[in-house]
């Protein structure tokens, strides 16, 4: 049932009646049979891994000489120290855990198995001498006994780097504490990680390489560490926010427009009059009595502001000229959000869509990290170039690392793509049922009953499509972050072309498969089928479709940024008690960013019901026309509403052609439920 399948039937697809829930048979088996083959590759790689050695090596660690902590070893031919019994050293000690490779993004410093690891700083030799016989754990060389610590001339090489900062025992044994502050045991992977921001501020400068003051990288952490629990809240203000507008959508729909026009409106002029208040405010507060650190806190904290205020106010500016501009065309949303609405009253079930999206997508992203991590230590030991021990694959297995990564890809879009299916299947399922009161008794659990027992071949090919474009993308992409700085002009916009013109097509073609698994929901046919139908729909009513995803689309805009702006305005006026003694930029930025991740990811779901209706009634005006046996399934306000749309677009002076054909009135019979 591929496209060649599907190319004999395109001349007779436009002669071919619909049957909307009618007839259900199986799609794109071959391609369903090619997803499971690949599953079980990825399977195949993680028992791999798993069976090679690695799960010890990364839930235990192990020493520079490839010892597995907490266990006996087998000695390793040519390897010095190799082969030793770390029964009772269950942790690894790294000498220097600040010593980074910024180039390859590892640590550079020997790692030991210790048997305890410090929980106060060590100053002094002595002091590691004192605490290596004190709780029997050497911290120094395994050649180095810890009588010798303070007498030979080799200690400043085969001892930890002074003075040695407390650390935490990550995944330590059941009887270590378990809290969650600075300067307290995280529990993590065995491993003793230095309980010292300056060290994790250092670790990520190995990913940002961009920044050039450290000391402003530092302040920032410092910032984030210390405002962790205003984060969170705001986080989870932000997801009630969300759920709250689902709600409202549910119920005010015919007023949500106006409403949130105005709630953007007040929200935009309220936030920058606050940012630009709260920059004169701390530009005149005295300055005198503070310290030199509290000063250039102060200092950030007024150059942010101003960043913010001005930020804020030309994103007003433009958020009010494109209002202007659209001000004609936003009451022709308010019928299309009505009939959604309804949607949402019979299908409550599909609020919760997102949370188990994105909880699938957190499991499979949780399986496909660890197997990742197991990857990382899975192979034969080598020696490298300073005699220490690295795993590594060689042979045809070392290119699992890049069937790992398509997996990544395709079977994330497989659950995205599983999503829209099942959101189309219950949207589908109402719009075609005349009578609401013989609707399923949960559309939503009947609609993934199909999807599982008929469309998961074509949910497979559709996501792999996707992919297919998608790691063009990615490796473009890496390539010019690599090439930065050292192509010529012409390269560059190349490449950036070429990126753009990617991303452009993968999002014409997210929005086609969406379309595609509609028609699938409809008719049951495969999935270039279902592309090809839906196409020549869209293209049929591309003005209305233009007019409905402009105008849909600025108004679920809208609501995200009155979440994004509510969230934003409690962080501001809660980390405004903070200024004093933390920088709130970077925790700011993190609050918004999360905040518009949650709004985008249940309002995607409104903006998808919204296009599946659309859809649904282009195929009802096209395929029926409210004569007795070809009686309309569409909703009367949403037949108002292309009315509506018809006559702002002739007012316009750009609906003359696309409208050219008038759709019959309703016939009296037909359903307005």
């Amino acid at each position: 049932m591929g496209c060649c399948s599907s190319a004999s039937s395109a001349a007779q697809s436009s002669k071919r009646e619909w049957k909307p829930l009618e007839d259900r048979s199986c799609t794109d088996i071959p391609w369903l049979l090619l997803f499971i083959l690949f599953c079980i590759g990825m399977g195949f790689i993680c028992g791999f891994s798993i069976a090679t050695g690695a799960a010890a090596r990364l839930v235990s660690g192990y020493d520079s000489y490839g010892n597995i902590c907490g266990q006996k070893n087998t000695k390793l031919e040519a390897i010095p120290n190799s082969g030793m019994d770390h029964t009772q050293r269950k942790y690894v000690f790294f000498l220097d855990p600040c010593n980074l490779d910024l180039i390859n993004r590892k640590i550079k410093s020997v790692a030991l198995c210790v048997a305890a690891c410090p929980r106060q700083e060590l100053k002094t030799l002595s002091d590691v001498q004192k605490f290596a016989e004190i709780n029997g754990s050497a911290l120094c060389s395994y050649n180095l006994k810890p009588s010798e610590y303070t007498t030979s001339p080799k200690s400043s090489v085969l001892c930890p780097k002074l003075p040695v900062p407390a650390r935490s025992i990550l995944l330590g044994r059941k009887d270590l504490n378990f809290e969650i502050s600075l300067g307290a045991p995280i529990p993590f992977f065995h491993r003793c990680a230095p309980v010292n921001i300056s060290c994790y501020a250092k670790f990520a400068e190995a990913l940002i390489t961009f920044v050039s003051d450290n000391s402003v990288l530092h302040r920032l952490i410092s910032g984030v560490m210390t405002s962790k629990e205003i984060i969170l809240g705001l986080c989870l203000l932000s997801l009630v926010l969300s759920m709250i507008l689902m709600v409202i959508i549910r119920y005010i729909s015919r007023v949500l427009v106006w409403i949130l026009t105005i709630l953007v409106i007040l929200g935009s002029l309220g936030g920058t009059g606050v940012l630009w208040w709260l920059y004169a405010k701390q530009r005149r507060s005295p300055k005198e009595t503070v310290t030199p650190e509290q000063l250039q806190i102060a200092e950030d904290n007024l150059r942010a502001l101003l960043i913010y205020a001005i930020s804020a106010t030309v994103f007003t500016v433009i958020l009010f000229l494109i209002m202007l501009v659209m001000r004609k065309r936003v009451a022709l949303t308010i019928a299309l959000f009505h009939v959604a609405g309804k949607v949402f009253i019979h299908l409550p079930l599909l609020v919760f869509q997102p949370f188990w999206t994105f909880f699938a997508l957190v499991l499979f992203w949780v399986y496909w990290i660890m197997t990742l991590l197991f990857l990382g230590t899975t192979g034969s030991p080598v020696q490298n170039e300073q005699g220490f021990v690295e795993f590594k694959i060689s042979g045809p297995l070392q290119y699992m690392w890049w069937y790992h990564v398509v997996g990544l890809i395709w079977i994330s879009e497989f659950i995205l793509a599983c999503q829209q299916m099942t959101v189309a299947g219950a949207v589908v399922t109402y719009y075609f049922t005349r009578d609401k009161r013989n609707l399923p008794f949960t559309p939503i659990l009947a609609s993934v009953n199909r999807l599982i027992r008929y469309h998961l071949g074509t949910v497979a090919k559709g996501s792999f499509i996707i992919t297919l474009v998608k790691i063009p993308r990615m490796i473009l992409m890496y390539i010019h972050s690599q090439l930065k700085g050292k192509e010529n002009a012409c390269a560059r916009c190349v490449l950036k072309s070429c990126i753009c013109c990617l991303w452009c097509l993968e999002k014409c073609l997210n929005y086609l498969n969406q379309n595609a698994y509609t028609a699938t929901a409809i008719n049951s046919t495969n999935f270039c089928t279902s592309a090809k139908d839906a196409f020549v729909i869209l293209v049929e009513n591309a003005l209305r479709v233009a007019t409905i995803n402009t105008v849909g689309d600025f108004m679920l805009f809208l609501g995200k940024v009155l979440i994004v702006c509510s969230t934003g305005l409690a962080g501001i006026m809660l980390l405004n008690y903070q200024q004093d003694y933390t920088v709130w930029v970077l925790p700011l930025i993190i609050v918004c960013l999360f905040a518009f991740l949650v709004a985008h990811c249940f309002l995607s779901i409104y903006e998808m019901v919204v296009d599946v209706l659309f859809l649904c009634f282009a195929i009802d005006t096209k395929y029926n026309d409210g004569s007795p046996g070809r009686e309309f399934y569409m909703d009367k306000v949403l037949m108002e509403f292309v009315e509506n749309s018809r006559k702002a677009m002739k007012e316009a002076g750009k609906g003359g052609v696309a409208d050219s054909r008038e759709l019959k009135p309703m016939a009296s019979g037909a359903s307005s439920a």
